[in-house]
């Protein structure tokens, strides 16, 4: 199935040679350190109380309770829809809407939504809706003190369970596995709700978390006042709080990607996952993320070190540095997918049912593939991840400015060596090795 064909490891039409990209991105995140270390020597991005306000309409539009509902009425219908197609639709997965939209619409769309709107999931999310409904049956929320305890190692949990059917499972693309994830998911969700609250989505959703975690680089934040801002995406991403389990979402994000990556090289396919079943894959995907968590965590906790802090938050303190890392090797690993293979979700929503309707008068549209041409896929590709890395060493030297300003700028460079080690494994995954 196309759609489940993608992945940063599956090119190796680059515009340019390996070794120049190599070079060419680690040197650019030397000298981006470089220059930091001369001409940013104390914080200069902003904190939670700064930012533009919006025009009090969209204040008003933002805060307001009864466009939230709407939003999520309107995903829901969209979801039973989807979940119907899925149950009644053509049994072929490349004609059946429910997995394109699962896959690309909705996982890799939320990349866009998020960077340009802000945490776009956390105002439409259905299944919030759904908890408020069903709190008349459930009553109080009995566990609600013990949700902060628990950070967001759940949406952790959560995302890892859904990369591994996108990655890993044999069957994923098929209408009835689409059907049993909506399924379980909502129910697995509402039951964790219905215990301890709606806050659990803002904690437990992986799917929510992901979108707050992408708008910590958008333009679109909140002031600690509440007030809906425009401000640096730079701002943003350290005025968020750093709460506890971020550092874990992030290592599964760059686990799963780095995964998808290598699973698509000739070494893999001939080798380790030659069998191609899930036992190979689940702990292929279980290895690239624990690698991922090992080099992040040895990296900070290194630098905590040497700047005489202590050594149990490293992780967290920086990680909001490795969020643009994830969101690089997001962008890298999923543009193609929605600019060529997004295409067939409009196609096919002419005939959700399969009964020859035309609803939208594309049913007979096929994908163009000249939409973007390999070249500016390339260099989205490559510059997604040099990109990423050069602002991740801004916000680590941001974010040590505040917390030691006085430790010597050498203190970071265990991470920032780190960083260097993922840009070029992410690139060499790039070119398929």
């Amino acid at each position: 199935m196309t759609v489940l064909a993608h992945g940063v490891g599956s090119r190796t039409d680059l515009p340019l040679p390996l070794g120049l990209a190599l070079y060419g991105a680690g040197a650019a995140i030397l000298v981006s350190f470089t220059v930091l270390l001369l001409f940013w020597r104390r914080p200069k991005l902003g904190d939670a109380t700064s930012g533009h306000p919006l025009p009090p309409p969209v204040q008003r539009a933002a805060d307001s309770s009864v466009l939230r509902r709407c939003l999520q009425a309107a995903a829901l219908g969209v979801a039973v829809l989807v979940l119907a197609v899925a149950l009644a639709g053509p049994g072929d997965p490349d004609g059946n809407l429910a997995p394109w939209v699962l896959y690309v619409t909705f996982w890799v769309g939320l990349v866009p939504a998020s960077l340009l709107l802000g945490p776009v999931w956390r105002v439409v999310n259905p299944l919030r809706l759904l908890a408020r409904g069903l709190r008349v049956l459930t009553g109080p929320p009995r566990g609600a003190g013990r949700l902060p305890e628990l950070g967001l190692w759940p949406a952790a949990v959560s995302l890892l369970v859904f990369v591994w059917l996108e990655l890993v499972y044999p069957d994923r693309s098929t209408p009835g596995t689409v059907a049993v994830f909506l399924l379980g998911y909502a129910v697995v969700h509402l039951a964790a709700a219905a215990w301890f609250g709606e806050e659990w989505f803002a904690r437990g959703d992986g799917f929510e978390v992901y979108s707050t975690v992408l708008a910590r680089l958008s333009a679109v934040g909140r002031r600690d006042d509440g007030a809906v801002v425009v401000r640096s995406p730079l701002t943003n991403a350290v005025a968020a709080p750093d709460a506890a389990g971020l550092a874990a979402v992030v290592v599964v994000l760059l686990g799963s990607t780095g995964f998808d990556g290598l699973s698509r090289t000739v070494w893999w396919q001939t080798g380790p996952g030659a069998a191609d079943d899930t036992l190979s894959g689940t702990l292929g995907l279980a290895a690239c993320t624990a690698v991922v968590a090992v080099l992040y965590s040895l990296g900070t906790r290194l630098s905590g070190r040497l700047g005489r802090l202590p050594l149990r938050p490293q992780p967290r303190l920086y990680a909001a540095s490795v969020v643009p890392i994830a969101v690089g090797y997001t962008v890298a690993h999923y543009f193609s997918l929605l600019a060529l293979d997004g295409q067939t979700t409009w196609i096919l929503a002419s005939d959700p049912f399969g009964t020859g309707a035309d609803l939208f008068g594309t049913a007979a549209n096929v994908v163009d593939l000249r939409a973007v041409g390999t070249d500016l896929i390339a260099w989205v590709q490559v510059g997604a991840v040099v990109l990423g890395h050069v602002v991740g060493v801004l916000l680590a030297h941001e974010k040590a400015l505040r917390v030691a300003p006085r430790a010597p700028a050498s203190d970071q460079l265990p991470l920032v060596a780190v960083m260097v080690l993922f840009t070029v494994a992410g690139l060499g995954l790039l070119f398929g090795f």
